[in-house]
C-alpha cells in the first residue's frame, strides 16, 4: 500500500504472452496489493501465462474490444475495493517503473485522474511514434482542449491511473466498446470536474507492442472528434448524452 491506499493494476490483455512478464517485472516491489488481468480473447497463451505468474485473471469467451476489456477491468478492481486503480498495458509499450510516482499523485488528494503522458518530455518521437500518429496526435489534443476546456498535453495514452471514487462517478459502462472508450472517460471525468494530473512517459514502439492500423486510426480519430462535440453540446445543454450525466 501507498499511504495506507490499496492499489490495483490492471492490465487489458491480447496476445501479450511476450510482453507480460517483462512488464510485471519492472514494477516496483511492495508498491501494487494486486494484478488484475482480463484477457480478450487472445489467440496466444496469454491467459494461462498469468495464471502461471499467480495474478488474477479472466478471460472473455469472445474479443470484447479495447473498451469492452477495460469495463470488465475496472469492474474487478472495484470488486476488490482498490481504492487506486493504475491500468497499464501488459505490451511493455509504457514504463512500469512510474506506478508508484502515478499512485502517490492519486494518494495525495490533489488529483483524482492521472495521465501518463508520451508528449511531455519529448519522447513520443523517440520512442518510435510513427509520424502521422504523432501529428494526428498533435491535432485531436489542439481540438479536445479547445473544445473540452482543458489543457492536457495529450489524451491519447493508454497509461492511466483513477482514484476509485472518480470511476464509481462515472457511467463508463455506457461507453464504447472500441479504442475511444479512453477518450469518453476523459470527457466524462471532466464533466463531473474531476481533477487531472500529468506525468512524462517513455514509450517504446517494437513488434510485439500493440497498435492500431491506420484505419482503426481513422476510425478512431473520428471518434474523438464525436466525443469532443458531443460533450461541447451536452455543455450547451442542446443535447444531453446519457454517458456524460
Amino acid at each position: 500500500m501507498l499511504s495506507g491506499k490499496k492499489i490495483v493494476v490492471i492490465l487489458p490483455a491480447y496476445n501479450a504472452e511476450k510482453t507480460l512478464k517483462k512488464t510485471l517485472d519492472d514494477i516496483p516491489e511492495g508498491v501494487v496489493d494486486a494484478y488484475i488481468l482480463v484477457d480478450d480473447f487472445s489467440t496466444d497463451g496469454t491467459f494461462q501465462l498469468a495464471q502461471e505468474l499467480g495474478i488474477n485473471a479472466f478471460r472473455h469467451d469472445v474479443n470484447k474490444g479495447y473498451g469492452g476489456n477495460q469495463k470488465t477491468c475496472y469492474n474487478e478492481a472495484l470488486k476488490l475495493d482498490a481504492e487506486i486503480i493504475i491500468m497499464l498495458h501488459p505490451d511493455y509499450q509504457y514504463e512500469p517503473k512510474l506506478i508508484p510516482a502515478m499512485a502517490g499523485m492519486i494518494a495525495s488528494g490533489v488529483y483524482d485522474a492521472v495521465l501518463a503522458s508520451r508528449i511531455l518530455g519529448r519522447g513520443a518521437m523517440k520512442g518510435g511514434m510513427p509520424l502521422y500518429k504523432y501529428i494526428a496526435n498533435r491535432i485531436l489534443t489542439l481540438v479536445e482542449n479547445w473544445t473540452l476546456g482543458l489543457k492536457l498535453s495529450e489524451y491519447h495514452s493508454g497509461y492511466r491511473a483513477f482514484s476509485a471514487k472518480a470511476l464509481r462517478g462515472i457511467k463508463y459502462e455506457l461507453n464504447s466498446d472500441d479504442f475511444v472508450f479512453d477518450n469518453q472517460m476523459i470527457a466524462q471525468l471532466h464533466a463531473k470536474k474531476y481533477r487531472f494530473g500529468e506525468i512524462s512517459c517513455p514509450t517504446k514502439y517494437f513488434p510485439e507492442a500493440s497498435s492500431i492500423n491506420f484505419s482503426r486510426s481513422m476510425k478512431y480519430g473520428l471518434g474523438v472528434l464525436m466525443t469532443a462535440l458531443q460533450y461541447r453540446l451536452n455543455k450547451w445543454g442542446i443535447i444531453y448524452f446519457d454517458y456524460l450525466k
